[in-house]
């Protein structure tokens, strides 16, 4: 029996004609620099713009079917009307990670075979020296002030984006596509090997948006302002520039100004009432806040994810009226995997608990837990295994190259087709995850499994510390034992034997790391992570000053 419903394709164009019409008054804020002039732009504005731009695209161009077209951008209006007039139009959204290394950033390009790449000016520095090695690359679409001439010996022909759309029809004739194709795609950041491809369908983005709309996720609403700090580059903004637009949230973008002072200063003056960046980003907020007072009492909450947060951080931020919400996700989940939204009914130390796990999983996305052997582990908050996911959003392969076959490497799928994710934890009765590591980052001592996570989060409770990151180092008698490394305020007296003593008051003593060190600064990754490979290599080249207790 089949049922007597339309089947009507979920298509990122679907969301581009609903928020440029039924939501057609709410803004896109981009921070210019100046507080006195921000650019303001309505859905209704960047919607016809996004016809416009698929027009050009498609005629000036010759950008048909599923070709690539890659853009290099910030955060800001522009990028949103890429967003949505690249896929509507048939075509695959690209987007470039500006923070990846060169060698990066050319394999990439050349593995995707991007064909038009839309850059903001500021960043052609980053682009022009790239381009002899990008022969794919025919068109370069130039967005906001930049210095021109760096492309005057381009092959690759140059093209403003302003003139290009331009007296061009707000119309255009959008193709009915299947809701499998491919919209948009995002690499991993290649941590190791070649970075990898994950190709979103319009549906994907669509059950996504929705998914990230309802109220046990980030349940934002056309009265609600969010400010995108998260990079449009790192798994589509978290899917955020397309689900606004589907429930008419109104933008806040900053453009390339993301330092803790003018963050601090564009929350101030145009009042978000919700945030989204990983925690790197809200440690040095608050940093900046407690130098210098600003108000951000219209923030009252935050998406916080890429990384595990501090409970400290959280509690910092409570203290201001500022609630954050843990999520967890990866490139290859959409990111979208879970949220830390606790159960109704609870007082505020009852909700603590849960509020410091992963969160919650939605009905979209199943999940389980998987021993070193291969078994199933229950659900019971103690029995700790690989987490494997399933689900609409979630990528069951890799993008394969030129001839556009996708690859399932073996480590990273399961024989049945779950992705396995890498992080290790446990997960409660009622469906909340804790992560305590990634695989690749538990210190195995002695045969114990000890978390870096919770070393690192003790660590940072400590007033003294800024940052703290702990890895996994050989040692002879136990196979492996921690390493601390800590960032520490400059007026800080605190010495390796005091946190020691702190960690003791909350942490196993055999746990205790004996190896310590002080850094400038936590090395990153591309999207704000501890790079812990990088401590791992300077701990192997001598490099770190360490003493041993």
């Amino acid at each position: 029996m089949l049922s007597t419903m339309q089947d009507v394709p979920l298509t990122v164009t679907r969301i581009l004609h609903h928020g440029m019409t039924i939501h057609g008054q709410s803004r896109i804020t981009t921070w210019t620099g100046d507080a006195a002039a921000p650019h303001r732009r309505t859905f209704a504005e960047a919607g016809a713009r996004a016809t416009r731009l698929a027009g050009a695209l498609r005629e000036e161009l010759g950008v048909t079917g599923d070709e690539r077209v890659a853009t290099l951008m910030w955060n800001n209006a522009e990028h949103v009307e890429a967003y949505l007039a690249i896929p509507s139009m048939g075509a695959v959204l690209h987007t470039l990670n500006l923070r990846l290394p060169a060698e990066q950033l050319i394999w990439i390009v050349n593995h995707a075979e991007d064909r038009v790449v839309i850059v903001n000016g500021s960043l052609l520095p980053l682009l022009a020296p790239l381009l002899p090695h990008l022969p794919t690359i025919e068109h370069i679409v130039v967005s906001g002030p930049g210095d021109r001439s760096l492309l005057a010996d381009a092959a690759p022909q140059v093209h403003e984006y302003e003139e290009l759309i331009a007296d061009r029809p707000a119309t255009f004739d959008w193709p009915e596509l299947d809701e499998r194709s491919a919209a948009a795609m995002c690499y991993t950041s290649g941590t190791t090997g070649d970075p990898k491809g994950v190709v979103y369908s319009h549906r994907s983005i669509y059950l996504h948006s929705m998914q990230v709309n309802m109220t046990e996720s980030m349940g934002l609403t056309d009265k609600d302002t969010t400010l995108v700090v998260v990079p449009q580059f790192h798994v589509n903004a978290w899917g955020l520039p397309h689900a606004t637009f589907m429930t008419g949230v109104n933008m806040l973008m900053p453009d390339r100004f993301l330092q803790p002072a003018p963050l601090a200063e564009m929350i101030e003056l145009e009042r978000p009432s919700h945030a989204a960046a990983v925690p790197t980003i809200w440690q040095g907020l608050l940093a900046e806040v407690t130098a210098n007072p600003r108000d951000l009492s219209s923030m009252k909450n935050v998406t916080i994810g890429g990384a595990a947060c501090p409970p400290s951080l959280m509690e910092a931020y409570d203290k201001l009226g500022v609630r954050l919400c843990h999520a967890w996700g990866m490139t290859e989940t959409s990111p979208l995997g879970t949220m830390a939204n606790p159960p109704a009914g609870l007082t505020a130390e009852e909700e603590w608990p849960y509020r410091i796990t992963q969160g919650r999983f939605p009905a979209c996305v199943e999940a389980r837990l998987v021993g070193p052997g291969g078994d199933i582990l229950p659900w019971d908050g103690e029995s700790a295994g690989e987490l494997e996911v399933r689900g609409p959003w979630i990528a069951g392969a890799y993008y394969g190259g030129a001839a556009g076959e996708p690859l399932a490497p073996e480590d990273k799928f399961s024989a049945d087709g779950w992705l396995r994710t890498g992080d290790v934890g446990v997960i409660s009765a009622d469906g909340f995850l804790t992560l305590t590591d990634r695989a690749k980052d538990v210190i195995k001592s002695g045969g114990e499994w000890i978390s870096s996570v919770e070393l690192e989060n003790a660590l940072m409770a400590h007033p003294e510390v800024v940052e703290a990151a702990v890895v996994a180092v050989p040692d002879d008698k136990w196979g492996e034992r921690p390493l601390a490394t800590v960032v520490l305020k400059e007026d800080a007296t605190a010495d390796y034997e005091a946190l020691r003593t702190f960690l003791a008051g909350s942490i196993a003593k055999w746990q205790l790391p004996e190896r310590w060190a002080t850094v400038p600064a936590v090395p990153k990754t591309s999207v704000g992570k501890f790079d812990k490979k990088v401590i791992r290599r300077q701990y192997a080249a001598g490099e770190l000053d360490v003493t041993l207790l």
